[in-house]
């Protein structure tokens, strides 16, 4: 009997022990196995929920990254900082060079995925998405553009001459991970709909600014690299019109197109949108052939199935599964899948390295009256804080009034002057776009980032606080 139990301890002790070192558990349904975390990954989220989740943990990333870009510009690593993104890179094959520092790189590459995703969430949205139906898509619309235009206005009355007036286009942006974050954390305050016209305000935003770059701050043209942008461009459009799926002859044309518009004077991170609208938006199946197909498999994959034998001996069950994941992939439309699969690293990488490269301003306490004084800032401060209220607030009052618009269902107006607030918080694109305006100006792209900071830090106080004290716990669409 003590043997008995001895052995019955030792085997408990062995699958502890088991279970420790693999930290997996299992269901109470047989063969199905779990690590530790696993669970929580297999939560089905929809498009936009995955969307929202991704913005709110990349607009955590941000705040974390400034802040470290703020403590080594203004510590003992602050030269090292600014010697590493002014290390020159370069790639050479033969005669052939491209080099550009490590801040440049940063600026012209790695942000051409940024766009990349901009264009396809702009795709998206106007093909299916909020803004695809036009009674919904007016009140976003009039408020991107008024949140545009009024901010400007702003910058440009303070500025009207010089060189710094070349910024003007700097508070018409608003930052989508900083924003929808901030209306996250209110999530049970506020209605769900009032997150999705955020969302649609700040993409269309998104398509002024991107406009803006290539009208506005494009210096001079060389025709025969433009020429062969364009072309790349036309070989896009054959192989969405041809029904080529497959990514990887987009992705290479992408990259000459992105060189050629860099060669061309066009800003180069313009390839990342252009591709973007490119991408084939319809599936090879639709849903009922998926269905059948997905049945016809599944009764070979039960057919193959040999109990007690892995699958990993069987070769006819695994060629099942194989060709089982080409159909899932077949069922959705490669722009649905590639803003799911670069989604996450442009979150939670590109944007945090641009914030990394970009945020690190040195801050002197001396002359700070005099900083907040200066019309650059200034003219910042206000367009972001003022100019995005006024404008956004303004332009929602009068298409309501006209009767052109509705509001979004379960919101009220209150509601819509507080997500105006928020929109203030430029950040990512409002500083992309003062590298351009003021290149080869650092004292006024010091005053323009320090502004940018300043009312981005405002006005997500601002906006969360009028948020709150207006809205309800409980909040829901009805």
């Amino acid at each position: 009997m003590a043997s008995n139990t001895s052995t019955s301890k030792t085997d408990t002790l062995r699958v502890l022990q088991m279970k420790s070192e693999t930290n997996s558990d299992s269901d109470e349904e047989t063969g199905i196995y779990h690590a530790r975390w696993e669970k929580s990954f297999e939560k089905i989220l929809t498009p936009f929920e995955e969307f929202i989740h991704r913005q709110t943990t990349s607009g955590l990333l941000l705040i974390c990254m400034a802040v470290v870009a703020l403590v080594l510009a203004n510590g003992p690593l602050a030269s090292l900082y600014d010697n590493v993104l002014h290390m020159m890179v370069g790639i050479d094959i033969g005669s052939w060079s491209l080099k550009m520092s490590l801040h440049h790189w940063i600026n012209d590459g790695l942000m051409a995925l940024f766009f990349f995703i901009v264009g396809l969430e702009l795709k998206r949205e106007f093909l299916v998405g909020e803004l695809a139906n036009p009674r919904n898509a007016a009140l976003p619309i009039a408020a991107a553009i008024g949140g545009m235009v009024v901010p400007a206005l702003v910058y440009f009355a303070i500025n009207p001459q010089g060189d710094a007036a070349a910024g003007w286009a700097i508070p018409m942006a608003t930052d989508i991970a900083f924003a929808i974050g901030i209306l996250a954390l209110l999530a049970g305050r506020v209605p769900k709909a009032l997150i999705t016209f955020l969302v649609a305000l700040a993409i269309v935003d998104d398509l002024g600014a991107v406009m803006v770059i290539a009208v506005f701050y494009t210096d001079s043209i060389a025709l025969g690299p433009l020429a062969a942008a364009a072309g790349s461009f036309a070989l896009l459009l054959i192989f969405n019109r041809g029904g080529i799926r497959n990514s990887i002859p987009y992705f290479i044309v992408a990259v000459i197109m992105w060189y050629a518009l860099y060669q061309s004077g066009v800003h180069a991170t313009l390839a990342g949108v252009l591709g973007a609208m490119t991408v084939p938006a319809t599936p090879k199946y639709d849903p009922a052939q998926f269905s059948t197909k997905v049945r016809n498999l599944m009764n070979r994959f039960d057919d193959s199935h040999q109990p007690g034998k892995s699958i990993m001996t069987n070769v006819e069950l695994r060629a099942v599964v194989q060709t089982l994941g080409n159909g899932v992939h077949s069922v959705e439309a490669p722009l649905q899948r590639l803003e799911h699969i670069w989604h996450m690293p442009v979150a939670y990488l590109v944007i945090p390295i641009f914030a990394l490269a970009n945020a690190g301003i040195p801050l002197e306490f001396g002359s700070l009256s005099e900083t907040i004084n200066h019309p650059v800032m200034l003219g910042v401060v206000l367009g972001l804080m003022l100019g995005k209220f006024i404008g956004i607030t303004g332009a929602c009052w009068l298409v309501l009034k006209l009767g052109l618009a509705e509001l979004p269902k379960g919101t009220r107006f209150v509601q819509i002057a507080g997500v105006s607030l928020l929109a203030g918080i430029g950040f990512t694109m409002s500083i992309f776009v003062a590298q351009l305006a003021f290149d080869g100006r650092e004292d006024l792209l010091l005053l323009a980032k320090t502004g940018i900071l300043l009312a981005s830090f405002l006005a997500g106080i601002t906006g969360f606080v009028w948020l709150y004290l207006v809205s309800k716990p409980g909040a829901d669409e009805g």
